[in-house]
């Protein structure tokens, strides 16, 4: 998302000897076409926290076209099932810990499956900040749908802990997110 971000990755990559390049692109207009294998974006990466739909879904749409023909495409998002049951905030609080963003203020619009709030996060040196979020939860059948209009066949959702992804897991409405697998005709 940002130059220091990037630096900080490549910092953490030197140490560990692990050769990775990194670039910064806008996620709603990538330039590859064709050109990977697999695409994966996980904790979010990117969406669904646009500001609107249409944002969101260029970012599905760049990732596919990444992709080569029998491709696949891996990603976790909101589970739009958790917040009919749950309340964010507390969700998101209860999971703090050291080193972990903390949610303030929140609310969830059911009109629009956004919650709206105040994140607190914490960089490797110290540093606070306060995000203001604006993060969209979807329902399995709308992912299944997208993706279908994005020539991705073969859609597997799965339920997702933080930080545990398994395709054993059955997606339920304890699933804050839900892992995705879909694969392009």
């Amino acid at each position: 998302m940002s130059e220091s971000q990037l630096k900080r990755a490549r910092e953490k990559a030197g140490k560990q000897n692990v050769q990775v390049v990194f670039q910064k692109h806008d996620a709603r207009n990538l330039s590859f076409f064709h050109e990977f294998d697999l695409a994966i974006m996980l904790c979010e990466g990117a969406f669904p926290l646009m500001e609107t739909d249409e944002m969101n879904f260029e970012i599905l749409k760049s990732a596919a076209n990444a992709i080569k023909p029998g491709g696949k495409m891996i990603f976790t998002t909101l589970n739009g099932l958790f917040p009919l049951f749950h309340s964010v905030k507390e969700f998101l609080n209860s999971e703090a810990n050291k080193g972990n963003a903390t949610c303030g203020e929140s609310s969830f619009d059911l009109m629009s499956f956004r919650d709206h709030n105040i994140t607190f996060v914490e960089d490797d040196f110290g540093n606070k900040k306060e995000l203001k979020c604006n993060e969209r939860y979807y329902v399995p059948s709308e992912i299944t749908w997208l993706l279908k209009t994005l020539d991705l066949k073969t859609i597997d959702i799965f339920g997702a802990k933080l930080g545990a992804f398994s395709r054993a897991d059955k997606l339920t409405t304890e699933d804050f997110e839900m892992l995705v697998v879909a694969e392009k005709r």
